[in-house]
């Protein structure tokens, strides 16, 4: 199985966007069979180029998520990206799961700090670690995998000291062997523009800035995963959103046509790739697909 470093050199080279996905496991048997058999077929039919898969509140789900690494990399053969998080994990169950991941064939990590479960503050495992740069650099030296990060361009809802601090943070994980970072979903192309700017031309961040995109499926819905995020609504946006409250389905239809016309913009500004948060849907991601010609 390939590793993602090497899929972005090669995407980077043919002058072609990388495309990938993000699944979550599922809470129920079925929505595992809805997963496996029916939306990740019909999202590989695009032909992406690798896929991330989460790790839940404090590594709630860490079984389900290398079951469905496991299958997606054997039954697809497309590279999977494990998450992998801080959060109740100490420096020996770490050093267990990279030998489970290299046992597995899976090459690709996304280290996290991650989100403690049912909210509230992080709190620091003993002898684990307080950083995600501590988790990259940790992974750097217990074998040979290909490693991301994840970025923020309206900096974490957690960094009181302002985005510019946040993004000193992800050089910091970058310097510390991360291969690409992944953002955090936005709906203004100038927070990742201005991210892009200030990470390459001040800070000398040289690795991949992988945009993430999320096709809007409800207001409603986008709503609460703003408020967990930290990322905004922009005026206009929140206005066409308000008129749709009540119409789900019109909400999606929507939600494709902003994501098309957000992608445009970022490909035509040569990012290089789209890293979709499917929430373990394929139509949406699938008809932007089509709609940029990259399906």
């Amino acid at each position: 199985m390939q590793f993602i470093r090497k899929i972005l050199d090669a995407k980077m080279a043919a002058g072609q966007p990388a495309i990938s996905f993000e699944f979550f496991p599922p809470k129920t048997e079925e929505g595992d069979r809805n997963l496996l058999e029916r939306q990740i077929p019909a999202l590989l039919a695009t032909r992406p180029d690798f896929c991330s898969v989460t790790y839940g509140a404090g590594g709630s789900t860490r079984e389900k998520t290398l079951m469905i690494v496991d299958r997606v990399q054997r039954e697809h053969r497309l590279p999977a990206l494990a998450h992998l998080t801080c959060v109740n994990h100490t420096r020996d169950e770490i050093r267990v799961l990279l030998d489970k991941f290299r046992a597995l064939g899976c090459q690709n990590i996304l280290a996290l700090r991650g989100d403690p479960p049912g909210g509230g503050a992080f709190q620091v495992t003993p002898n684990g670690f307080e950083y995600s740069a501590q988790l990259v650099k940790f992974i750097r030296e217990h074998g040979d995998f290909s490693i991301g990060t994840a970025g923020f361009p309206e900096g974490h809802v957690a960094c009181q000291a302002g985005k510019h601090a946040d993004w000193q943070h992800l050089k910091e994980k970058v310097d510390a062997g991360a291969d690409f970072v992944l953002t955090q979903l936005f709906f203004d192309n100038a927070d990742y523009f201005e991210f892009r700017d200030y990470l390459t031309s001040k800070l000398g961040v040289q690795v991949p800035l992988i945009p993430g995109i999320i096709p809007i499926l409800s207001a409603g819905q986008i709503t609460k995963f703003t408020q967990l995020s930290g990322a905004k609504i922009p005026a206009a946006l929140q206005t066409s959103l308000d008129k749709l409250v009540n119409n789900d389905e019109a909400a999606a239809e929507f939600g494709i046509e902003y994501a098309t016309r957000q992608c445009e913009e970022l490909l035509r500004a040569g990012v290089p790739g789209l890293h979709f948060y499917t929430l373990n849907k394929a139509r949406s991601t699938v008809q932007v697909l089509k709609n940029l010609k990259l399906a």
